[in-house]
């Protein structure tokens, strides 16, 4: 299934919400990618999270299409570096020109090689395609992560530092 977390340590979960997507629904049109054509905006939608615990000292977060038709899946965002004292992302956080992540965050470059947020873009004929927001609460206030590695590589940073763990999930459809 490619699940982004399979190989992750089991931690306690804590809460991942969004004004801008219902667990499970389709995302919105605008949170789409017009960099891939797919006829959206590249806006990240607003994220808001509670119940992080005790001991957190930064978050991290990543989008990522477990469905794409490349046998390792699609990174789509990948954040680091978001201060403990932080509890929402608002909208189209992911355009770096925007400046609306908190000061100490990092975005590290997507599959296309651009440090934003690459909205969803399911080839033509493909069907759906889950996009899993993950947000990792972090024992460090800093990973040493290369400001051009991959998310993939986050995430093997981030195995020993993760205390909990949110998910969110939309899903793209194209026909």
């Amino acid at each position: 299934m490619n699940d982004p977390s399979w190989k992750l340590p089991e931690v306690p979960h804590f809460s991942l919400t969004s004004p801008d997507l219902e667990e499970g629904a389709g995302l919105s049109p605008w949170a789409r990618s017009g960099t891939a054509g797919a006829g959206g905006d590249d806006r990240s939608p607003a994220i808001e999270w509670s119940g992080a615990p005790e001991g957190t000292q930064s978050f991290a977060l990543t989008m990522y299409d477990p469905d794409a038709p490349t046998g390792s899946g699609w990174w789509h965002w990948a954040v680091h570096g978001i201060p403990a004292t932080t509890t929402s992302l608002p909208s189209n956080a992911g355009d770096p020109e925007a400046g609306l992540l908190p000061h100490g965050a990092v975005m590290l470059p997507n599959e296309i090689r651009l440090p934003r947020y690459l909205g969803a873009a399911p080839p033509a004929g493909h069907g759906d395609h889950r996009y899993i927001f993950t947000l990792s609460t972090l024992d460090t206030p800093a990973l040493d992560v290369d400001p051009e590695s991959t998310p993939a590589y986050l995430g093997f940073v981030l195995r020993d530092h993760i205390i909990a763990r949110a998910v969110s999930t939309g899903v793209s459809h194209t026909d």
